[in-house]
């Protein structure tokens, strides 16, 4: 009887990650996943603040559209682009919503020798518009290569400080043309700012320390800074080229 010789052919699994995992870049403390939410960050409360394909939920802080310039929305990326700005396009960006106690969290990237940042208790109305873009900010800065790392008072207008009051500490920045993860958390008064998994500014909004250091600074001139119970989150457009994706927000119930 003639035997059949059985052959047998292994499967082969190919392992992808899924584009609901959170995994990590090449940057450190980066996730690789763009504009994606778990289900477990969807049942926690988190909430994408843009898309990765357009503008919705963001305008301009004094115009209230969303610019026709100055802003692009590429490549799943929100990026200040003063190439594309023309006469009227540009400025600061702000969100739609108001936020009061909540947790942050966006990805971003700056160009050798940027500046920007992200504010947050942004009142638009004040004042009828006049201080449409003042506010606490998570300063976003490539402090090797920008002067402003230099000015301010000992190192207040650095890298996930608190512009102008605040220097950071624990600092690690992936560098220029790399990812970084900014996050703000703020309950209540209590805010913090963690960069790539580290923190490095916690401050009591209103407290005597709070005072002393407003009083100290640029800001000390204008009445009532930054003391919004509530308001909107912004991203500054300081006319380098910078980045932003994985942006989102989770609001924190007092």
């Amino acid at each position: 009887m003639k035997r059949t010789a059985l052959i047998i052919i292994p499967t082969i699994l190919m392992s992808f990650s899924s584009m609901t995992s959170f995994g990590q870049g090449k940057e450190t403390g980066v996730s690789e996943i763009r504009n994606i939410l778990t289900k477990k960050e969807i049942n926690e409360g988190w909430k994408l603040l843009f898309d990765g394909t357009s503008s919705a939920g963001w305008i301009n802080a004094k115009t209230g559209q969303f610019p026709q310039g100055g802003w692009e929305i590429k490549d799943d990326m929100l990026s200040v682009n003063p190439a594309t700005k023309g006469t009227n396009g540009g400025g600061d960006i702000v969100t739609e919503g108001k936020y009061r106690s909540f947790e942050f969290s966006a990805d971003f990237r700056y160009t050798k020798g940027a500046n920007s940042g992200i504010k947050y208790f942004i009142d638009t109305e004040k004042e009828n518009g006049a201080q449409a873009t003042i506010g606490c900010e998570y300063q976003v800065l490539d402090d090797i290569n920008h002067p402003d790392a230099k000015a301010g008072f000992e190192g207040n207008r650095k890298l996930a400080g608190l512009y102008d009051l605040i220097a950071p500490k624990n600092v690690s920045d992936n560098g220029f043309d790399k990812w970084n993860t900014a996050k703000i958390i703020v309950r209540g008064n209590k805010v913090q700012h963690w960069l790539n998994g580290r923190m490095t500014v916690e401050y009591v909004r209103g407290s005597e320390k709070w005072k002393e250091l407003v009083a100290k600074s640029k800001f000390k001139d204008i009445k009532g800074f930054a003391e919004a119970t509530e308001g909107r989150i912004l991203l500054q457009d300081h006319g380098n080229i910078v980045s932003y994706r994985n942006i989102r927000i989770r609001e924190i119930k007092e």
